[in-house]
């Protein structure tokens, strides 16, 4: 966080999470060719690429264009919702995933043979909006091992979930998680492209 970034938002997601804040990326877009897409992105003067969306394994296309990228030099991570199938996800990339938590309504698309994909630079993302999904959050990561196997970020639902509270519940609790806010959000609201 905080290191210039291009963001490749990929239309299109199965999911339809009650907090999600990227309902514009469900539907509309442009087919853009893969060659286009990188050479977008190297009008930019950063090495780091996400590959968001919606959910961006949803498309086709996807992991061509992530393999692509990384053959470029590119530093790449994809942000997936984690209810499609990782496997075939270059092991280059670093993969952010969500396990998604009570109150985002999708908890029963969860994938969770998907966190036998991930590895020590990955990380899985759970979106607390309430005590209900920070609880649930705990018992998570300690059923499914993930300290030691990835990253763990805690990240509040803005405007749902206390920031200030979160952070103190982490630190009281003594959990090995990082927390992740939506710098951008701080930065420019909720405009797109940003």
């Amino acid at each position: 966080m905080g290191l210039p970034t291009v963001f490749i938002r990929l239309t299109g997601c199965p999911l339809r999470c009650v907090y999600c804040d990227t309902a514009y990326a469900f539907t509309g877009g442009k087919k853009i060719e893969i060659a286009d897409i990188i050479a977008q992105a190297e009008q930019y003067a950063t090495k780091f690429i996400t590959v968001t969306g919606g959910e961006p394994l949803a498309q086709p296309a996807c992991l061509e264009l992530i393999t692509q990228l990384l053959d470029k030099g590119f530093i790449v991570s994809l942000e997936t919702s984690g209810a499609i199938d990782m496997s075939a996800v270059d092991p280059r990339a670093v993969k952010v995933m969500d396990l998604k938590t009570p109150s985002s309504g999708e908890l029963s698309k969860n994938l969770y043979q998907n966190i036998h994909h991930l590895n020590h630079k990955d990380q899985v993302k759970f979106v607390i909006g309430n005590d209900e999904d920070y609880n649930w959050s705990k018992t998570a990561i300690s059923e499914y091992e993930l300290p030691g196997r990835c990253e763990i970020l805690f990240s509040p639902v803005m405007g749902q979930q206390n920031p200030t509270e979160l952070a103190e519940k982490i630190l009281q609790d003594r959990l090995p998680v990082r927390f992740q806010i939506q710098l951008h959000k701080l930065l420019w609201d909720d405009a797109q492209g940003k």
